[in-house]
Formats: structure tokens, sequence, C-alpha cells
């Protein structure tokens, strides 16, 4: 085997202009040992955020990452009456694209799905239904910015 086989893989730490740790990096355990892919770590990160802002808006969350054999709504909330169901993509660049860009017709599709699954499991009736998407970039350094795409 060679040597550089054996090699750990280098791990980056990110830090935001002021020294404080970027969200990812918290998925790091001791001596560069992921405990949760960075990827992941971001996406929750990103879903914390969008439930604030939803929170922010007035909206009560009923569900977070609601999963069934049909897939996973990140955020299932309420507007009054009516029922948003709401799909969060977070990056840390747009390198390839911005994340609601991420969301197509089939992923749109799916969520109409999940909404209706959920809405039969929970036995809830409302009068209207609308899917959102909130997409967030939150570079190595520096504030994320989120825009909310309402009616997709």
């Amino acid at each position: 085997m060679h040597s550089a086989a054996r090699r750990r893989p280098r791990v980056h730490r990110p830090a935001c202009a002021h020294g404080h740790p970027h969200p990812a990096a918290e998925a790091f355990g001791p001596k560069g040992v992921s405990a949760m892919r960075a990827k992941d770590a971001l996406g929750r990160y990103g879903e914390d955020l969008a439930v604030a802002h939803l929170e922010r808006q007035g909206m009560t969350i009923l569900a977070r990452n609601w999963r069934c054999d049909l897939g996973e709504v990140d955020v299932i909330a309420r507007d009054g009456s009516r029922l948003i169901v709401c799909e969060v993509k977070t990056r840390s660049s747009e390198r390839y694209g911005s994340p609601v860009e991420a969301v197509g017709p089939r992923k749109v599709r799916r969520l109409r799905q999940l909404a209706l699954r959920w809405l039969d499991e929970q036995q809830v009736h409302v009068p209207e239904i609308r899917f959102d998407v909130i997409g967030i970039v939150q570079p190595p350094a520096g504030p994320p910015v989120l825009l909310h795409v309402i009616g997709v």
C-alpha cells in the first residue's frame, strides 16, 4: 500500500472574517474526523435559518424534515389558514447556480405529492396549500444571503 493512501484527508475548518467558525465547522470532531458531513451540517444550518425566517414572517412551524416512503419535506408551516410546504436549499457559493435554481418542476411535483400525503396522515384539512423555496448562500466569510421564493 502506498503511503499516500494511508494519509488522512485534510479538513478545512472555515471561519468568517471575525474568526467565528463557519456553520459547517461544527461537523468536524477531533483530529479532523467528520462527525457529520460538512454538506449535511451546512444544510441543517440553512434549515435553521429558513425556519427562523418563516417564524419572523409570522408562520407557525408544524413539521421539520418530515419523511415518508415518497421522500422528505424540509419544512411544513401554517400561515393563517394556509399550509406552506417549503423546500430549503443551502449552498456555500453560487458556483454551480443559485440554490433556488436547484428546485425544478420534478421536485415541485414531488413536494405536491408529499404535501397530500402529510395532510392525509395528519388528517388536516386546509383551504389552500402554497409551495415555497428558500435558497441560502453561506459563503466561507460573511453573512448568509437568503432568498424566499413564494408560490413556486
